[in-house]
């Protein structure tokens, strides 16, 4: 986000709650161990990728500027879905765009490279050489225990988004099923980009489709602190040509209802 040229309201915000860096619980793993488990959840994540591909669904987005109180000033709203054309090509169609009323800063290119990359991060054996992975411990997410790592790039290059933050990875189907961080690159002076939570469910009891992103954070602009509420959403996932038997890696196992329940805003 880039902020606006407009009046500065002399007021002090207060930060959005990191809820996503609570302690976790130490547990001692040998460095084969972490590297094997890393290996084996990029190789899943992979696979997902791929799958993913293969499946149209509902995106909706919403950026709200807020005030010290908490009250939106401003919004961007769109609505749209991701299916495929009559010849098998994956295209965006726009079903809903009201008026956008945001003043208090403005969405950048960066952000869109957020909003598709790096909120539903997925992180790739292809993807796993640009990025520090540090194991911290196990934490559960709602009811799934999980492997905790620390992920931030190694290198950032001009044009390009990166996920720095923090990944939980089912310690069972080897996915990742939440993040908490936010989007970093090389960008112009006065950009600043909000922290985010993801979280996944599992679709078709094989793999953990991003489901819900939220975003509660003040952007420290040099014109004076900003605040920024947003909410994805991902929904009605359906595969696309289903009667093509298509099969990436292993189905995983166990309950196929299972899922991190997000705290809602």
């Amino acid at each position: 986000m880039r902020y606006a040229l407009l009046p500065i309201l002399a007021c002090t915000l207060l930060a959005a709650d990191d809820a996503g860096w609570r302690k976790v619980e130490q547990t001692t793993l040998s460095d084969a161990q972490v590297q094997e488990i890393i290996t084996r959840f990029a190789a899943k994540e992979a696979d997902f990728a791929k799958a993913r591909e293969n499946y149209t669904y509902r995106q909706s987005v919403k950026v709200q500027s807020v005030d010290p109180d908490g009250k939106p000033t401003g919004q961007h709203e769109i609505v749209s879905d991701i299916i495929f054309t009559p010849d098998g090509k994956r295209t965006e169609h726009v079903v809903r765009a009201p008026i956008d009323t945001l003043t208090a800063f403005n969405l950048t290119p960066e952000d869109e490279q957020d909003l598709r990359n790096v909120q539903p991060f997925v992180l790739t054996t292809a993807e796993i050489p640009k990025y520090y992975v540090r194991y911290l411990g196990k934490q559960m997410v709602d009811e799934i225990p999980a492997y905790v790592f620390a992920v931030k790039p190694k290198k950032l290059e001009k044009g390009q988004r990166y996920f720095e933050g923090q990944i939980w990875v089912d310690d069972r189907d080897m996915q990742i099923v939440k993040t908490y961080g936010r989007g970093v690159g090389i960008v112009s002076k006065g950009n600043e980009f909000p922290k985010f939570e993801t979280y996944r469910e599992q679709i078709d009891g094989k793999y953990w489709f991003p489901t819900y992103t939220h975003a509660d954070d003040v952007l420290q602009f040099p014109e004076g602190p900003q605040g920024i509420r947003m909410l994805v959403t991902y929904k009605n996932y359906k595969q696309f040509k289903s009667e093509v038997n298509i099969q990436y890696g292993d189905a995983v196992g166990g309950d196929q209802t299972k899922k991190p329940e997000p705290a809602k805003p």
